[in-house]
């Protein structure tokens, strides 16, 4: 992949977004097969791993964070998302990052936990500009001519578009996603897209080629194509939208759709959508077991069920017999008898 992959999209483009114990290695394999990505009409068009401490990558412990940063071919273009408040210590993990053969760098500077921003990093860095400036400028040192990109909110208590945006985009990031909310309102309120309009403008005004990513409430791939025409964006980042949808960036695949409000399993051809789509999952936990099962609790897999099974009649007596398992192959046979009995 060349290393200038952003220049290389061609607007409107859908990407997926970071997402901690979601977008793991797993999940992304599962996404790139049934997406299809790097295929025609198929998607997305840039994948992002979960974010990591650049911090801890520079620790005693960085072997297991490593593991985080694990990826397959099939993933390409693939960004490696950081965090911290240090610049050296961005510095050696973008290094880490350009190593491992990343296409790119991501800094977070957008995440509300209060963990990271205890560290200075995440949302936090939109209350101290200087040091953001400083740990892109550390990214871009240790990135080798990886193009680096930032991830943030349109400001922490209030919308501070007119100050904290045009101070991260004048340090020549490649790409800027932007999530339509502030901090304090984490995604408790609906996603403002007319200040991803706001931002375009910045960016159009100083005359930089910064690729701009809307984020927020994207709930289907026309959902995020005609939130990228109103606002000018270049592209959209869907999050929670694809939670147990594999197909969703696909746009030749019926199953990228919802079933209908009253399905029914007598339907056979509700019953052929909902075995697929069950069969999928099962692989899904096969791969998450092979790839992350000896450090991963097998927990995380429960919030995928829930979105997995779900929209038609029956599927809560299966949801919550699979969030008693607690492996790969109970998850197995609990399916099997399911489409059993219909």
């Amino acid at each position: 992949m060349n290393s200038d992959f952003w220049s290389q999209l061609t607007k409107p483009f859908v990407v997926i977004a970071p997402m901690a114990d979601v977008t793991d290695p797993a999940f992304r394999q599962i996404i790139a097969k049934y997406s299809r990505m790097g295929s025609k009409d198929g998607g997305p068009a840039v994948m992002w791993t979960e974010f990591v401490s650049a911090d801890g990558l520079c620790s005693p412990g960085r072997k297991t964070l490593e593991r985080d940063l694990a990826y397959s071919e099939t993933e390409r273009p693939i960004v490696a998302q950081l965090f911290t408040a240090h610049p050296e210590k961005m510095e050696q993990a973008a290094a880490l990052a350009a190593k491992l053969g990343f296409d790119g760098i991501d800094i977070n500077m957008g995440c509300p936990d209060r963990s990271i921003e205890k560290q200075g990093a995440g949302a936090a860095h939109i209350k101290d500009p200087a040091t953001a400036k400083e740990v892109i400028r550390a990214a871009k040192r240790g990135a080798g001519g990886l193009p680096v990109s930032v991830k943030t909110r349109v400001g922490y208590n209030k919308v501070e578009i007119d100050t904290w945006i045009p101070a991260i985009l004048e340090e020549g990031i490649a790409a800027l996603t932007i999530h339509a909310r502030t901090r304090k309102e984490m995604s408790d309120v609906p996603a403002r897209w007319e200040h991803v309009k706001e931002v375009v403008a910045i960016r159009d005004r100083m005359g930089l080629s910064t690729k701009i990513i809307g984020n927020g409430d994207v709930t289907s791939l026309e959902d995020a194509y005609a939130k990228i025409e109103t606002s000018g964006a270049d592209g959209a980042m869907v999050g929670r939208g694809i939670f147990g949808n594999p197909w969703f960036f696909d746009m030749t695949s019926p199953m990228r759709h919802a079933l209908s409000a009253d399905a029914k399993l007598s339907d056979p051809k509700v019953r052929e959508y909902v075995a697929e789509k069950l069969r999928v999952m099962v692989e899904h936990t096969q791969l998450f077991e092979k790839l992350l099962g000896d450090y991963k609790n097998f927990a995380i897999m429960k919030k995928h069920y829930k979105a997995y099974v779900h929209g038609w009649e029956g599927s809560k007596e299966l949801r919550l017999k699979l969030m008693e398992t607690t492996s790969a192959a109970e998850v197995s046979v609990t399916v099997d008898n399911y489409l059993a009995a219909y």
